[in-house]
């Protein structure tokens, strides 16, 4: 279960679908180089992930230089089957 507050950017809690870097591991251009922004499919993805793990009234702040999830008693959101 990826963890949205323990990276300095939320979305690098989930893998780059586009150029493959780990959770955890800034987005690389196709020429190497670190990209300035992170992927759009990465962000897609991560919003898809926080969304299913937390639940749609959630959200990510950063507090304090901390980031948390709000509310959060949201982790034990169940969606419907």
């Amino acid at each position: 279960m990826p963890d949205f507050s323990a990276h300095h950017h939320p979305v690098l809690a989930v893998a780059c679908p586009d150029c493959g870097k780990a959770p955890g591991v800034w987005c690389r251009r196709p020429s190497g180089h670190k990209a300035s922004e992170l992927h759009r499919s990465r962000r897609a993805e991560a919003d898809r992930v926080f969304i299913e793990q937390h639940g749609p009234d959630a959200s990510i702040e950063q507090v304090e230089g901390e980031w948390t999830v709000d509310p959060p008693w949201s982790r034990w959101y169940s969606p419907a089957a």
